[in-house]
């Protein structure tokens, strides 16, 4: 079922699910730029009704979000998967907080263990073939889709190959583990007890500084931060060459944020600003390949 559907087909295909009990009440729930998400509340409480179909430009195929989600929950980082069906995956409640950036900032061990167990744990739980998630394969292919669609942006796709190009070189060889690869402060939450990680649209095996370049970029680490969160993940203080290594992907993380609005602006029906979100992400990137030129 594709995101874009009424609320009223929406909520019948829901209630036609055999798995509610008595009483369903069905309420909207923010947040989701690739899907629509909606709580359901039965007899037996509450449970998460994601909506979305695959979403191709974006390498987002449910088979996969529904194998990585049921891997996560074998692995106690996600919480259990109910039921998965064509567009639809209904997911246990969490009863929690989501985290802000500052939380994620203050909380920034906590998710770096978390994001160690996605890496080390998922894959063993793993069924069934599964995507990877390369970086620089998805801003060539990014880049294919902007020039098909005419983008707005069309002439600075040079300029952006020729910097992805960099990135990959200095990049070099990565270790591939089974990555999260949206870490937004969003997809943590903290029920009182322990932090879990949601929403696996974009899981695919990768290399791990892909996670933890997001996890600093998209919640505000500074340098001091990034030291720490390599130096706790890898074991040992970081050195200047994984400092590079580490900085190439962020911005390789970063130009793929960007590239994935400019494809969005010109491919999704939901109601999102994503030319100010493209914006945003290009000046972020711009700021990071300027600090990765500085390490060169």
């Amino acid at each position: 079922m594709p995101p874009s559907a009424d609320v009223d087909s929406i909520e019948a295909t829901i209630r036609a699910l055999p798995l509610w009990q008595g009483r369903v009440d069905i309420a909207p729930l923010s947040g989701g730029i690739t899907n629509r998400n909606f709580i359901v509340t039965d007899r037996r409480g509450k449970a998460v009704v994601r909506v979305g179909g695959d979403i191709p430009v974006h390498g987002i195929m449910r088979f996969n979000e529904h194998a990585a989600s049921r891997a996560a929950a074998a692995a106690g980082i996600s919480p259990a998967v109910r039921a998965a069906g064509p567009g639809l995956l209904v997911l246990d409640y969490i009863e929690g907080v989501t985290l802000s950036a500052a939380d994620v900032r203050k909380r920034r061990d906590d998710c770096t263990t978390l994001i160690a167990r996605t890496h080390r744990d998922i894959a063993g739980h793993l069924r069934g073939p599964l995507l990877s998630f390369n970086v620089f394969h998805v801003l060539s292919d990014y880049a294919h889709t902007l020039r098909d669609g005419d983008h707005r942006l069309l002439d600075r796709l040079p300029e952006f190959a020729g910097k992805a190009a960099r990135l990959e070189a200095a990049t070099g060889a990565i270790d591939l583990v089974f990555g999260h690869n949206d870490l937004l402060a969003a997809n943590f939450i903290d029920d009182g007890k322990r932090l879990w990680l949601l929403d696996w649209d974009y899981a695919g095996f990768n290399s791990p500084l892909f996670d933890l370049g997001g996890l600093s970029s998209n919640n505000g680490f500074d340098a001091t931060d990034e030291d720490a969160m390599l130096g706790q993940y890898f074991g040992r203080s970081p050195d200047d060459a994984l400092r590079r290594r580490f900085k190439a992907v962020q911005c390789a993380s970063l130009l793929r944020e960007a590239m994935w609005s400019m494809v969005s602006e010109i491919h999704s029906d939901l109601e999102f600003d994503y030319i100010a979100y493209t914006g945003e992400n290009l000046a972020r990137f711009e700021a990071a390949w300027t600090l990765f030129l500085d390490m060169e």
